[in-house]
């Protein structure tokens, strides 16, 4: 019997054991979600709006009363 009251000490002892293990995980889900949120953010700005809507002025989309919004960053 000495031996299983010696292995659940062993195995209380290593559960005891602070570690790393929740701060990693929190580290990864945070740059996981992050990550997620750069890159929505990054590709939101090379997106086109190809709704065929020319432009309150009903011009090409190229002139003043076109679609200028996706030239405003330029």
């Amino acid at each position: 019997m000495p031996d299983t009251v010696d292995t659940a000490a062993a195995l209380l002892a290593a559960a005891a054991q602070e570690g790393p293990g929740d701060t990693l995980r929190i580290v990864l889900l945070v740059s996981i979600v992050g990550g997620a949120l750069l890159a929505w953010f990054l590709l939101r700005g090379y997106r086109t709006d190809d709704s065929g809507d020319a432009g309150a002025a009903g011009g090409t989309g190229d002139g003043p009363g076109g679609n200028t919004d996706r030239d405003a960053s330029a």
